[in-house]
C-alpha cells in the first residue's frame, strides 16, 4: 500500500502491481480497491496498476459526512495520477467513472481515459427533486444506509 496526499491533506491508499506505462482504477460507490482483484493478474501483465481506495474507503482516511464535497474525490483522483511521474491510462467503474471522468479535468498526465459506466444522464434529472426531499430527510436523520438502500432500490 502507498499513500499519496490530496490537496485537502487526505490521505489517499492505492496499491501498485505489474510492469508497464500506469494505469489507475478508480471503483465504484461501495467497493474499494479489492473490487479489481480478479482483474488485476491480467491488467499487471502489461500495466503498472495503481488501484486506489476512494476516500473512506479501505486504506484511505475517512471523512466528515457534513463537509464532504465530491468534487474533493476529483482532486484524489488527480493527486494519484500526478503522483506517479508520468502520464497515465485511468479507469473508472461506476460513481468512479465520473470521479475519472472530473479528475481528468484537473490532471495533464493522462494518455487515456476509460469510464465504464457511468452514472449520468443526459437531459432529465437523475433523482426526482422530491426523492432527493426523501434523501436529504434521511441522511438529516443520520440513516446513511436507509440513503444507500434508497438510492440503489429506487434509481441504480
Amino acid at each position: 500500500m502507498e499513500y499519496v496526499i490530496a490537496p485537502d491533506g487526505m490521505r489517499i491508499a492505492y496499491w501498485r502491481t505489474g510492469d508497464g506505462p500506469p494505469l489507475v482504477l478508480v471503483h465504484g460507490t461501495a467497493d474499494d480497491h479489492t473490487i479489481w482483484s480478479a482483474l488485476l493478474p491480467i491488467l499487471a501483465k502489461r500495466f503498472t496498476v495503481h488501484a486506489l481506495d476512494r476516500r473512506g474507503r479501505g486504506g484511505s482516511g475517512a471523512y466528515d459526512p457534513a463537509t464532504y464535497a465530491i468534487e474533493d474525490e476529483f482532486a484524489d483522483v488527480a493527486a494519484v495520477v500526478d503522483a506517479i511521474g508520468e502520464p497515465a491510462h485511468l479507469l473508472g467503474h461506476s460513481y468512479g467513472a465520473l470521479c475519472a471522468l472530473e479528475g481528468a479535468l484537473r490532471t495533464d498526465n493522462l494518455m487515456k481515459l476509460v469510464l465504464y459506466e457511468p452514472p449520468m444522464i443526459i437531459g432529465e434529472p437523475f433523482v426526482p427533486p422530491e426523492a432527493v426531499a426523501r434523501l436529504e430527510a434521511l441522511l438529516a436523520a443520520g440513516h446513511q444506509e436507509g440513503v444507500l438502500l434508497m438510492f440503489v432500490r429506487e434509481f441504480a
